[in-house]
């Protein structure tokens, strides 16, 4: 057994740390271009807020790596993990998860004010003990309830460069929470099977394949309409947002009305890779309406 720098990068999760950290770091820039008073951001505060991050997302994967090295050996995808493949001891992860996330919260806390760190703690607290401890194995749940963890990236970048929670940066941040069911839903009926066998109650696995596909169609029903209601609160977004938030929302909109009719794990795949990219664009969107602030009204 070993720790390099290979197993140490495959606990950490690099995809999920890149995400959370978008969604971080555009949270912050467009609170300091919308919120009024709100001081110019210098790009320490940027590095900051993707140090933070950065730990607090691997920190948190290294746990759920930690915790999940049961299941994760009976399932295909995860069996060739660093755990459950014997390239790392349990106990290194696990010391490596907590220090990690530790260090984040008092990063954030120093590096940046108590609210980011507030947001960096629920963030850990949400995925690790609410998601991965708690409901991912208890019922169907799980990954609606978990998704509170990427929200909290979205609040503690907007509360860094506030140091505060206003409407909008808690309206912002609750989108992810929103998508997640629709995004993870679909990767749980690609890989259906796998959950059974490691007897994880994920959706399709308790009521089926074509239900978990209404269930996602009635998700993003909501998950449209929502992106679009912040574009409608006092001093809430612009067009440039309403534009992205309506395109993208609407295509998402689409794959998963033809999930319904093709409930199918292939096709369940398809929906994934187009459902998987709307997180960064919708946030990317925040950003560009922040810089270039076209109000609808």
């Amino acid at each position: 057994m070993r720790l390099g720098f290979n197993e140490i990068m495959e606990i950490s999760k690099p995809r999920i740390v890149v995400l959370l950290v978008i969604t971080a770091v555009t949270s912050m820039y467009a609170a300091s271009k919308l919120v009024p008073g709100t001081p110019e951001l210098d790009y320490w505060s940027y590095l900051h807020i993707i140090i933070a991050g950065a730990l607090a997302s691997a920190g948190s994967s290294a746990l759920n790596h930690y915790y999940d090295r049961d299941i994760d050996l009976k399932m295909e995808r995860t069996s060739k993990r660093p755990i459950p493949s014997g390239r790392m001891a349990a106990s290194h992860v696990l010391i490596y998860g907590l220090a990690v996330s530790c260090v984040s919260v008092i990063y954030g806390f120093f590096a940046l004010n108590a609210g980011s760190a507030f947001f960096i703690a629920v963030g850990i607290f949400s995925y690790v003990i609410i998601y991965t401890a708690w409901l991912k194995r208890l019922n169907t749940s799980n990954i609606v309830i978990g998704g509170i963890a990427g929200s909290a990236a979205a609040w503690a970048g907007w509360s860094a460069a506030t140091g505060s929670m206003d409407l909008l940066g808690f309206l912002v941040g609750f989108l992810v929470f929103v998508w997640t069911p629709s995004h993870f839903w679909c990767l749980a009926m690609k890989i259906k099977d796998e959950y059974a066998q490691a007897e994880v109650p994920m959706l399709p696995v308790v009521i089926g394949m074509q239900k978990t596909s209404k269930y996602i169609l009635g998700n993003t029903i909501i998950l449209l309409p929502y992106s679009l209601i912040l574009s409608f609160i006092p001093d809430g977004m612009g067009v440039v947002y309403t534009i992205i938030a309506a395109v993208s929302g609407g295509l998402m909109l689409a794959y998963h009305y033809k999930l319904t009719k093709t409930p199918t794990s292939e096709f369940a795949w398809k929906a994934y890779k187009v459902t998987a990219p709307y997180l960064t664009i919708i946030f990317v969107a925040v950003a560009l309406d922040a810089a270039f602030h076209i109000p609808l009204f």
